[in-house]
């Protein structure tokens, strides 16, 4: 049985002949090795267009803004797997990857959809974005959804990586809706949730690239590809100088065993 539309299969990304190579329209040799930057080319495999300066520049702050952040789990995940698995560079990049979701690297797909939400109710409601910030984040609260993309374990006070992707942001004349949207949040959260939450990276990544034009369906791809950047350097790394097996023996040292045991039984794997 036949499921799904019945519609002609076509992909607009690439296409090839045995001369030539041809993406988002341009020829890939003639027109864009050694003409445009990566980021230019990650802006047009997505968009369809090569971006303009200023959007080149958004995007490439917010890809260096997240890249690197020291030993958080993806990076832990990564360099524990190349440790038992050193064959397997693909494998570990993949482990770091995967575990990349609603708490780390994802939350600035869900702020991005939050932003969203929150203009779209603002629309019709005459546009009064305060009161579309509040009935947004309180549906989250009745369901008990975190609002993504503000409080950090780390800056308390403030991510200076969000400040600088909005003054970058700003300096390019993109500064827009969404931004306008995480900033009236973080004034208005310690009033809705009972406790002050500074804006962190996650939401500042979604709201300048969707101020310049960047789709909501490719901003968790951002983080993924950046953070893929930083987990070779960690791999790498981990060949030179493991630390692995050591952050491994670390946690068996930090958890203690609390489960059934024979009496006189004493947990150490030290």
């Amino acid at each position: 049985m036949k499921i799904g539309p019945d519609t002609t299969p076509t992909t607009a990304i690439s296409g090839s002949n045995a001369e030539t190579i041809i993406v988002r329209g341009h020829d890939l040799v003639q027109d864009l090795i050694g003409t445009v930057s990566f980021t230019d080319h990650v802006w047009l495999l997505v968009c369809g267009t090569l971006p303009s300066p200023e959007q080149r520049r958004v995007l490439d702050a917010a890809l260096v803004a997240i890249a690197e952040h020291g030993l958080v789990p993806s990076v832990q995940a990564a360099r524990m797997t190349l440790a038992a698995a050193p064959e397997a560079l693909q494998g570990a990049v993949a482990a770091g990857l995967l575990g990349c979701g609603s708490v780390i690297l994802g939350s600035a797909e869900a702020a991005g959809r939050f932003q969203s939400q929150v203009l779209d109710v603002a629309r019709g409601n005459d546009g009064d974005l305060d009161a579309a910030i509040t009935a947004t984040v309180r549906a989250y609260r009745a369901e008990k959804r975190a609002i993504p993309g503000y409080g950090h374990p780390l800056h308390k006070d403030g991510d200076p990586r969000a400040l600088r992707l909005f003054t970058l942001a700003e300096e390019a004349s993109l500064a827009g809706p969404h931004m306008e949207v995480a900033r009236r949040a973080e004034h208005l959260l310690p009033d809705l949730v009972g406790k002050p939450l500074k804006m962190n990276v996650s939401a500042a990544i979604p709201a300048v690239l969707l101020d310049a034009g960047f789709p909501l369906l490719a901003v968790k791809g951002v983080p993924l590809l950046a953070r893929t950047a930083s987990l070779v350097a960690h791999l790498l790394e981990e060949q030179r100088h493991p630390i692995g097996f050591r952050m491994s023996h670390a946690a068996s040292g930090a958890i203690r065993y609390d489960g059934p045991a024979p009496d006189g039984f004493v947990a150490d794997e030290n």
